[in-house]
C-alpha cells in the first residue's frame, strides 16, 4: 500500500502507520510505501491523520516506451482485483519520463487493464457501472507506478467543515501541526486565530482519541474484494477505542464573529463541541491562567501586497504578546519569509511544509519543560 502525504509530512505519516502496527515501510518524496494485509486499507483510511489518501499499489516496472506500458500493465492480476461490472478510469501523471503524453499513458493503460478483464470475464464489454476502482499510472524517471486509490474523496475530508475561511487549513496539515508541536490531552492550547476552528477541532479529535474517518465512507468500502466483515471490525475499533469523555483544555479565538460561529458548528459536526471553547476575540486580548501550555496558529500570511504592511505589524504585536506568556511554547504557520525578525525571536525550531501550493515555515519556540507531576 501507499499512503500519499503532502510534501514535508512523509515521517509524521510513517509514524502514524507505525502506531498502528505496520512496520515494513519505506519514505519517500510525498508517499509512504508499506505491507500489510487487507484490514489494514480500512484501518489506515479511518485512522490516518495527516496522509493524503491510501492507495493498493498493483504493480511497478520500467517503462520507456508503450509497448512496455501496455504489456507490463496487462500481465498485472487486474481481474484478480477488479470484479466484472467494476468503474475503472484511469488517472496519470508523469514527470521526467520519456512517456510524457499524459493522455496517450491513460488510454494505453485502460486499454490494457480491459484486455487483461476480457481473459477472465470472456466477454469485449465492460458496463463499468459497479463499485469504483480508481487507477492511477504514475510515471517517474521510466518508472511506471500502477496503483488503485482505496479512499475516495481525500482523507483531508473528514465531513465536519462545511465553510471556511478565505484560505482554510487543510484537515491533515492542522491535525500535522499539532502532532509537531508534540501536544498532550493534558496541555493547554490555544489557537488566536482559528477562522473555522480547524486546529482547535483536529487537536480534540486527537485528543479523545476519535478516528478522523468515523464520519464517513471510503470508495473501497463497496468493493467486493474486501470482505464487510472487515470494515465492520475496523469501525467498531474506532468506537472502542474513542474516550469521549475525556476532558481537554482547548480555545479558540478569532476576531470574525462570522468565523467564530462556523467553527462551533464544525466541531459541533465533528462530535467535539463540549471539548473546545470558541470565543471572538482580538489578539490584543489573549491570555491565559495556565502557567504552562502551546499556542498553536496560522496567522494571516499577507499575500497581497496591500495586506503585507498590516501582517507584519500583526507579527510584531505577536511577538510582544506572545512574551507574556514566557513559560509556554508558541508553534506558528506562515509563509513570510521575514517572521522571526518581526516577531523578536528566532526559533528553536523551524520546518519547512506546504500549504497548498504555497511554501510555508512552521515556527517552533520551546518554552521550558512543566515539572513532572
Amino acid at each position: 500500500m501507499i499512503a500519499t502525504s503532502t510534501f514535508g509530512l512523509e515521517s509524521i505519516v510513517a509514524e502514524e502507520i507505525k502506531a498502528l502496527g505496520y512496520s515494513d515501510l519505506k519514505v519517500e518524496n510525498g508517499k509512504v510505501t508499506f505491507t500489510a494485509d487487507e484490514k489494514a486499507i480500512c484501518r489506515a483510511n479511518l485512522w490516518l491523520r495527516t496522509a493524503d489518501r491510501i492507495r493498493l499499489k498493483v504493480g511497478e516496472f520500467k517503462a520507456a516506451t508503450f509497448d512496455q506500458l501496455f504489456e507490463q500493465t496487462k500481465a498485472l492480476p487486474w481481474p484478480d482485483l477488479l470484479p466484472e461490472d467494476a468503474e475503472f478510469p484511469v488517472d496519470g501523471k508523469s514527470v521526467h519520463s520519456t512517456l510524457f503524453s499524459i493522455s496517450d499513458c491513460q488510454a494505453i493503460v485502460k486499454k490494457a487493464v480491459v484486455e487483461s478483464m476480457k481473459k477472465r470475464y470472456r466477454t469485449g464489454w465492460f458496463k463499468e457501472n459497479g463499485p469504483l476502482y480508481r487507477i492511477e499510472v504514475s510515471l517517474l524517471k521510466d518508472k511506471a507506478t500502477l496503483t488503485i486509490d482505496t479512499s475516495g474523496p481525500g482523507l483531508h475530508k473528514r465531513g465536519y467543515r462545511s465553510g471556511g475561511s478565505e484560505a482554510p487549513l487543510r484537515e491533515t496539515l492542522a491535525a500535522a501541526l499539532v502532532i509537531i508541536a508534540r501536544w498532550k490531552p493534558d496541555i493547554t492550547l490555544i489557537d488566536p486565530f482559528c477562522g473555522s476552528g480547524t486546529i482547535p477541532i483536529e487537536a480534540a479529535l486527537m485528543g479523545q482519541n476519535i478516528a478522523p474517518g468515523m464520519e464517513r465512507e471510503f470508495a473501497s468500502e463497496a468493493w467486493p474484494t474486501i470482505p464487510r466483515e472487515c470494515w465492520h471490525e475496523a469501525r467498531r475499533e474506532t468506537h472502542e477505542r474513542a474516550d469521549y469523555n475525556r476532558e481537554l483544555d482547548i480555545s479558540g479565538t478569532d476576531i470574525d464573529a462570522r468565523a467564530i460561529n462556523t467553527a462551533r458548528k464544525n466541531a459541533a459536526r465533528a462530535g467535539v463541541e463540549q471539548a473546545i471553547h470558541f470565543q471572538e476575540r482580538s489578539l490584543s486580548e489573549l491570555s491565559s491562567k495556565k502557567k504552562y501550555g502551546k499556542i498553536i496558529c496560522n496567522p494571516p500570511y499577507g499575500e497581497r501586497l496591500s495586506e503585507l504592511k498590516e501582517v507584519e505589524k500583526l507579527y510584531k504585536e505577536m511577538g510582544k504578546l506572545f512574551k507574556k506568556l514566557d513559560t509556554w511554547s508558541f508553534y506558528v504557520l506562515t509563509a513570510h519569509e521575514n517572521f522571526e525578525s518581526l516577531f523578536g525571536k528566532k526559533a528553536s525550531k523551524r520546518r519547512k511544509l506546504y500549504h497548498g501550493n504555497i511554501k510555508v515555515h512552521y515556527y517552533q519556540y520551546y518554552g521550558p519543560r512543566p515539572p513532572r507531576r
